[in-house]
């Protein structure tokens, strides 16, 4: 049987694919469970210092969730909304203490935009689109999507997209604060992997310290996130050295320099 999540690790940067292109990688049991292994995986192998979550094909990232199995097996839509890691690859995806990128490669619909919206960082290739279609469905969002949307591209855009079904092209995901690039697609995977190996040259320790600030604070109140930041800078800065300090700051220089 073909693997429904391909995982390819180079450089310190895991690969991950969703690998049913012949059924627009719809999240079916299988893959679900799978994908949420696999993230498990790469977050657990100290060699892996980034990740990239992407779809096999052309055409879909993830057409989400797999209708036909919820419609023909009882109780399938109960196990899709699991809030366990073990069988929720959402949740998996947003406890990876790894920086994750989104490669979307193509449409991210429903549970696929959910999915999209647990990576950290979202690239885009210029034939990718987003769109929710739980209202259309009839099935509520339970893998974060009515909050988090909202928090990123503001209330009023959220809803649009809601409450119409509509589809979201990439050149406007940009404008809109969505995703961070938009490439033509044979460009996607380079541009994930220039981005991937930048943040694999970062202490993991810290990327993931970081990462967990970054997270914690964004689920507060800005008030309790400023506090927040507050009391894990102060224990953490209070343990760098001048001489580290000194180092450090001569290798950021050089690289700015290359980097023109």
């Amino acid at each position: 049987m073909d693997e429904v999540v391909l995982l390819e690790v180079a450089d310190g940067i895991a690969t991950v694919i969703l690998n049913r292109p012949q059924a627009m990688n719809a999240l079916n049991r299988a893959l679900r469970q799978r994908l949420a292994e696999v993230m498990r995986k790469v977050d657990a192998d100290a060699a892996v210092r980034a990740v990239i979550l992407t779809g096999a094909g052309t055409r879909a990232f993830t057409a989400g969730l797999d209708l036909k199995e919820l419609g023909s097996e009882e109780g399938a839509l109960g196990s899709a909304n699991a809030t366990d890691p073990a069988d929720n690859p959402v949740k998996a995806i947003e406890l990876c203490t790894k920086p994750v990128i989104g490669a979307i490669n193509g449409v991210a619909i429903t549970g696929g935009f959910e999915v999209a919206l647990a990576c950290d960082v979202l690239v885009a290739s210029a034939n990718a689109r987003f769109a929710d279609t739980h209202a259309r469905v009839g099935i509520v969002p339970g893998w974060g999507l009515s909050q988090k949307l909202s928090r990123m591209i503001g209330i009023s855009r959220a809803k649009e997209l809601a409450f119409t079904g509509n589809f979201l092209d990439a050149q406007t995901a940009l404008a809109w604060g969505l995703v961070n690039h938009v490439v033509a697609p044979e460009d996607l995977l380079p541009l994930a992997r220039r981005l991937a190996g930048d943040m694999a040259g970062i202490d993991p320790a810290f990327l993931a310290a970081y990462k967990r600030l970054i997270d914690d604070g964004y689920a507060a109140s800005f008030g309790e996130g400023l506090a927040l930041e507050a009391e894990r800078s102060g224990a953490a800065n209070r343990a760098v050295s001048p001489q580290e300090v000194e180092a450090r700051r001569a290798a950021v220089q050089e690289r700015g320099r290359t980097q023109g």
